[in-house]
Formats: structure tokens, sequence, C-alpha cells
């Protein structure tokens, strides 16, 4: 087995990245964000909103987030600057009908209620938009009625103020209208001139009194009205800034979002953006910052793959066996619909090729697209170390059973642990090079003499000397629960910086916002409210 160990690891070195690779990684990265910003059509999007929460918005919202995974909906209380500050609430939420049902306190300025999640069945992905937005529709109807089945007419309002939360691309020139853009994840439904109004069409028909629910309402609900909608990473990012906005040492700098997909925010000023992405009517001059959606994952970044000779041929597999090919490779290679992927095809590889095992010997779950997932990886091989202990694993899992044919030795599984451990890690190694990039582009990190030997960094002239971290906002399964990979992001952050400068500050620092969905959707709502 040792020489088959070493040949193994000679296949597997593409998955590595060097610290060589990974610094020109982020220099490829940042120039490719700037071509990105003044030419894509399709990738850092402006968005509408260019003032950033002060932490004294209040009011109470009702939200959806919806991803690749989940529907989430829940009604969102934006406390203020304490808890105890008088919040504003549309007529006919009174304070009672608020606590009458469990409260969840996300942060000490925010309060989420009646909140639910659904996961979205496959073929609410692939059918037609309408089919998806009257289920939508049913779901928005629930948690609304749960809200109010014990309120008497009078307490009922006219009007919820509704924020929404999507987790897909989409072109914006006001707050409240979206054009939805091509779908990744698994959904196959094409653009939409009119994201808000799909979602208020699946709820009309429960305005009506006397509709069957499934809890006999027989009330009409209240009307609902767009205020805000935004992407999953901007609002994100707009959850971290409001609750920490009042932290001098500290600027939340990215809104990140790592889950069954990937994707960030940044705030970048007007002049960075091309002319194309500045709709006509907008006023702010080119100096004023505005927050971008930068579908940092889509085709754009690809040439900074193949330039530095990053895409293995695994992932050259899993990108033609796609729905979209060539549509994101950098997801493919990061988020978490597709790692466990990766994983399994770089098994079979070297199951079949370097250790000579007939494939019809093999498990079926090995010769099963999307058969190994993500979540499996990060329940059954990230929580154990020990070859033996994985093969116990595998023995009594479905789809990986043995057989007469097919035994799991402490060989095999060490290479099964090997292989994840890789893939994940590189995973790790490119978010954080990404932000690292993201924070260039953005001028929130600048690095003089960035080519030659004697790198400085210093903090641009807009952040305050009294900031000592650049926050990154996070959110999305993959980061929040797989074990250590955070802390692997992390750690190369840290490492890439030491290796850029000997300053040692700011720090980036990854920080979770909890329901950063939800929270993003209700801030954005406030925001747009009390606009003048």
């Amino acid at each position: 087995m040792s020489h088959q160990t070493s040949t193994i690891d000679d296949l597997l070195e593409p998955l590595r990245i060097s610290p060589f690779r990974l610094n020109s990684f982020v220099r490829q990265l940042s120039a490719t964000y700037n071509d990105l910003a003044l030419h894509s059509t399709d990738q850092f999007l402006a968005t509408p909103i260019t003032r950033l929460p002060t932490g004294h918005e209040t009011g109470e919202y009702l939200t959806i987030d919806l991803g690749g995974t989940n529907l989430r909906i829940s009604f969102v209380t934006l406390l203020g600057s304490s808890p105890d500050a008088q919040v504003r609430r549309p007529e006919g939420l009174t304070n009672k009908l608020a606590h009458d049902h469990g409260n969840q306190v996300l942060a000490e300025n925010v309060r989420k209620s009646h909140g639910k999640s659904w996961p979205i069945d496959e073929h609410l992905k692939v059918e037609n938009a309408e089919d998806l937005f009257a289920w939508v529709g049913d779901c928005l109807a629930e948690v609304v009625e749960a809200r109010f089945f014990h309120a008497t007419p009078e307490q009922i309002p006219n009007e919820i103020p509704l924020g929404i939360t999507f987790s897909f691309p989409m072109m914006q020139t006001t707050v409240t209208e979206a054009t939805l853009m091509p779908m990744g994840k698994g959904f196959a439904i094409t653009s939409n001139p009119d994201l808000g109004g799909m979602v208020l069409r699946g709820y009309e028909r429960y305005k009506e009194p006397g509709v069957d629910h499934g809890k006999h309402m027989s009330k009409g609900l209240p009307k609902l009205r767009i205020a805000a909608i935004s992407n999953d990473a901007v609002a994100t990012f707009l959850s971290l800034s409001y609750s920490t906005r009042a932290t001098l040492q500290s600027k939340t700098a990215i809104g990140l979002i790592l889950g069954t997909g990937c994707n960030a925010a940044v705030c970048l000023k007007l002049e960075a953006l091309g002319s194309s992405k500045r709709p006509s009517h907008w006023t702010v001059s080119d100096h004023a910052m505005l927050v971008v959606n930068t579908e940092w994952t889509l085709r754009g970044t690809t040439p900074a793959l193949d330039k530095l000779d990053l895409i293995t041929r695994w992932d050259k597999a899993l990108n033609e066996e796609s729905h979209n090919p060539g549509f994101q490779q950098f997801e493919y290679m990061t988020a978490g619909s597709y790692l466990g992927e990766v994983v399994r095809l770089v098994l079979l590889d070297i199951y079949t090729n370097i250790l000579h095992i007939k494939r019809t010997r093999l498990p079926s779950a090995l010769l099963q697209r999307q058969a190994v997932t993500t979540p499996f990886l990060a329940q059954t091989v990230a929580t154990t170390s020990d070859a033996e202990i994985l093969a116990e694993r595998l023995r009594d899992t479905q789809g990986f059973e043995e057989s007469e044919i097919w035994t799991w030795t402490v060989d095999l599984c060490a290479v099964f642990l090997k292989i994840e451990r890789l893939v994940l890690r590189r995973s790790a190694t490119m978010i954080a090079a990404a932000i690292l990039a993201l924070l260039l582009t953005s001028g929130d990190l600048v690095v003089e003499n960035f080519h030659g030997p004697n790198t400085t960094l210093r903090k641009p002239s807009d952040v305050p000397e009294c900031v000592d971290e650049l926050v990154v906002a996070y959110c999305g399964g993959l980061i929040c629960l797989y074990p250590g990979y955070q802390e692997q992001i992390q750690g190369f952050l840290d490492t890439i910086l030491r290796d850029l400068t000997h300053s040692p500050t700011p720090r980036v620092l990854l920080r979770e916002a909890s329901e950063g969905g939800m929270i993003g959707a209700g801030v954005l709502s406030a925001l747009h409210c009390s606009t003048p």
C-alpha cells in the first residue's frame, strides 16, 4: 500500500494550493473583480442601497428568506439602540399580539417571532415559477394566520410591510422591485421581471374571507405590501451592520453567504462600476458608496481559476454534468451543493484507477451522482479522523453498506478521509483568498508595492484609524455547521495577511450573522420605510 499511497498523494496534488499560488490567486482575483465591476452584466450588480443602518431603526416586519434549500418566514422586530426602545409598529400590530407566541431575541436589538422553515421540494425548483410562488404564498398565509389567529378584527392591520430576501441573482433599480436573473442551485426557473408581484400573487387568494388554509381561517388575512427586496448576501451584510454599527473599533465590510451556494456583498464607490450599471434616474455622485451584490462565483471569475490551473479534472467533470455548464465554476469548487459530489468523483477515480477496484464491486452511493452529499460528509466523515470508526459508520449507512463483494477496510477509509479533508481545505482556502481580494477591490485593505518584496499593508483614508477589525458577516449551512470549516477560513485569512505584510492590523474577522437573510430583509424594510 505504501507505493499506492505515494501514487494517491501525487494524484491529489492538484487539490492543494501552495502559498505562492495562493498569493497569486488573491492578486488575480482582485484584478478580475475590478474588471467585472466595470464591465460585467451579471456580476458586481449595483443595488439602490446608498446608506447603511445606524442601529436605531425600529419596527416590525414580515420577512421571507427564499434560499437554495429552504424557505424561511418570520416576523422580525427591530428594537433600535436598546431592547427597551420604543418599537414603531405598523398600525394594528399591538405589543400584546407581538408577545403572545414565543419570541426569539437574535441580537440585543432584534427579535423574531412566529418563524417557520420549509424544505423546497425538487419539483418546485424545476417547474414553472407560478407553482413555486403559489407555494410561497401558502407558507406566507400560514405564518400570517398564526400571528393573528387570536386577534379581534380591530387588532388586524389593513396592511403588513413585507421584506424579501432572495438567494439568487437579480437586477434592481429600486428597493421594492427586482428582476430575476438565471438561477443556479438546481433551479430551472427563467427570468421574470416582477419578483415582488409573483410573491404577492401567490398570497392574494388568502385576503378573501372563507379561505380554508388547513386551520379553518374564516376571516380574510391582511394585505401585504412589498417594503424591500434584497439578495441574501446583501441582507446578511445589512443584518450585522445593524447590530454592530455602534462599535467604533469594528467595521462590517462584507456580507458572505456560504451554504448551498456562495455569494458576497460589499460597499463600493459608484465610480468603480461601469456606466451601464447606473440607472439614469440615480442622482448620487460618483464618490457615493453603495452596496453591491457581487455574484462572485459566476463565470466571470473562471479565467482567474484557469490562469493558475486550479480547475482539476474532477471539477471539469462536475461542471459538465451540471444543469448549466460553465455557469459558476468557482461555486462548484466551494459551495455546499457540490463539495460532496467533488469528493465522490475523486474517490471513484482513485478506487477504480489507482486501487483497480471494479465498479461493479463498489457501493451504490459511489456510482450515483449527488449520492455523496455535503451534509453526509459533515455528519459522518468530518466528525472523525479514525479510519476504523469511519468504516463502522459506513457499514450502517444506506448506499454504503458492505456486501459479499465489498468491505470497508481501514485503508479504503483512510483514503476517504484524506480526500474529504483536501476538498474542504481547498474550498476554505479559495474563500479566504476571495474575501481578501474583495477587500482589496473595495479599498478596505490597501496593499502597497503588492508585487514587490517590501509589501506593506495600510488602511485607506476613509477607514477611521480606530477601526482595527474588518468584519465579514457570514451566514449559511456550510460555514455555520460543517465541523472546523469556519475555523479553516479564519486561519487562512490570518495566514495570507501575514504572508503579505508584517502589519498586525486591521484584522479580517469572520462573524456569524444569525438569521441574516430574514433580519436583513427587516433592516432594509426599515431603511426604506424611513427614507424621507
